[in-house]
This record gives C-alpha cells, sequence and structure tokens, in this order.
C-alpha cells in the first residue's frame, strides 16, 4: 500500500521507496528506508506530515506515494 493511501494516526514499516533516485535519495537522508517505522500524523491540503525517528516531516503528494508501507 502507498502512503499516500494510508489513514492519519496510523503506523507501518516501509517495505520499499519506489520513484526517481533524486526521490529517493532525499527520503533516505531523513531516515525514511527499507524496516524504518513510519508514522502519517496528518494529512493537510496535499501535504503528509509524518513521524520518523522521533522528527516530523512534512512531505508532498508525490513523495507519499513514493513510499510503499505494509498494509
Amino acid at each position: 500500500m502507498l502512503l499516500s493511501k494510508a489513514k492519519s494516526g496510523e503506523t507501518f514499516n516501509i517495505l520499499r521507496i519506489e520513484g526517481k533516485e533524486k526521490v529517493k535519495k532525499f527520503l533516505f537522508t531523513l531516515g525514511c528506508f527499507e524496516g524504518e517505522e513510519i508514522t502519517l500524523i496528518s494529512k493537510l491540503a496535499g501535504n503528509y506530515v509524518v513521524n520518523i525517528k522521533d522528527s516530523r516531516y512534512a512531505l508532498d503528494e508525490n513523495m507519499a506515494k513514493s513510499i510503499v508501507v505494509e498494509g
């Protein structure tokens, strides 16, 4: 399942990151990689607020669609 299809407040394990290499590298710098836990805190106006390793980040919809989670 893609992170963009998830409901707010749910925690998932990341299965893989898809998309362009630039997006993959950026998400990796945030700590977003295979096996890591990610929590979707909220969706607001096309932005996805997530919690990764005790830090919060806002991702746009394209990045959220690049993250494949267990679901």
